[in-house]
């Protein structure tokens, strides 16, 4: 699903081109992206209660599938916005699902699999908006390149059926007085940061394609794929990352990777060379690789691979909550900053 995301979100500044709006407007659909990851880390864990998880992840996946058919297949405005709120509940929902299945399946191995997991999806993102930018080059528009997305899934459930793929049952269920104890002060000061931070890659994500077209020249098919190169650097910075987390501390490292950041904006932002900015685009994204990691560990209140630390409890449903608000006011300001600018 950080596969669907990335796929999506080069599609903001292409959508409007193609419905004549606003980038203010336009990025009111960052806005459906977090109401619908809010609506769905809440919905998750009673889904799951009365359905399982099995049942949840595979009606989550067909969710995904048919919202992208409606993005696809409708134009106007409340359509898209529409659609947007629903891929990102049901894929939210996938994705905590996948974490949790990940975690009762590893055991106390659980961070080191779902760092990899992480790393492999951002390995496979790099695809997105190449695809996204060769279908826009070659005259086609965005839809076929997304539209991949609805096959994909296909294919994981053939797989899934042919194969009899089961997911790991859940892990007994601790009692209330061992969760409902209150979070620590460092917790709430995580969450903060992760709520930060997190919103550089969400504007990034959204209009760091626009910039290349306004600032390096660039087509709109070449600035959707050179997008790519932010996914690349995520995933050098994931691969090298979760060995650099085995032996230095979170604050560090987190500190390390908001200079990496730093370093990597200022030479995108500051470059009208193509090539140089997409330079910037990769080093930035290396830094931004560790972010949530690091975020996520620093705030962690019970010990990793705990049965505490794998369930989806208020701790884990305020870590996706936490991701769900930076879509919103990250997207909409910088989308209102580029109407301005353009002005």
């Amino acid at each position: 699903m950080g596969l669907l995301f990335v796929w999506l979100r080069p599609v903001v500044p292409l959508l409007r081109d193609e419905q004549g709006t606003t980038a203010a407007v336009a990025s009111l659909h960052s806005t459906g992206l977090a109401a619908g990851a809010l609506i769905g880390a809440s919905a998750f864990p009673q889904l799951v209660r009365r359905l399982g998880r099995g049942s949840v992840l595979w009606l989550s996946l067909a969710g995904v599938a048919g919202a992208v058919v409606v993005l696809c297949a409708f134009e106007v405005l409340p359509a898209t916005l529409a659609a947007a709120v629903l891929v990102s509940t049901f894929g939210t929902m996938v994705v905590t699902g996948v974490n949790a299945a990940l975690a009762d399946h590893h055991g106390t191995g659980a961070t080191a699999a779902i760092s990899e997991a992480n790393a492999v999806a951002a390995g496979a993102g790099v695809v997105a908006p190449i695809v996204i930018g060769l279908s826009v080059s070659a005259g086609f528009g965005w839809r076929p390149g997304i539209a991949v997305v609805v096959g994909l899934i296909a294919l994981v459930a053939l797989v899934g059926f042919l194969f009899r793929v089961r997911l790991p049952s859940l892990v007994a269920e601790p009692t209330l007085h061992q969760v409902r104890r209150p979070l620590p002060r460092s917790y709430w000061l995580a969450w903060a940061m992760l709520s930060a931070t997190g919103s550089v890659e969400v504007c990034l994500s959204l209009w760091a394609a626009d910039v290349l077209r306004t600032h390096a020249g660039m087509s709109p098919g070449a600035a959707s794929a050179t997008v790519a190169a932010i996914v690349g650097g995520m995933f050098a910075g994931r691969l090298v990352g979760s060995a650099l987390a085995r032996r230095v501390a979170a604050v560090p490292l987190l500190l390390g990777a908001l200079g990496i950041s730093v370093i990597g904006f200022a030479i995108f932002w500051l470059s009208p060379v193509a090539w140089v900015a997409a330079a910037g685009l990769m080093v930035l994204g290396v830094g931004n690789a560790m972010h949530y990691p690091s975020a996520c560990r620093w705030r962690s209140p019970w010990p990793t691979g705990s049965a505490t630390a794998r369930r989806p409890t208020p701790c884990t449903r305020r870590r996706s909550a936490s991701a769900s608000p930076r879509s919103s006011w990250a997207g909409w300001p910088t989308g209102w900053g580029r109407t301005a600018r353009s002005c």
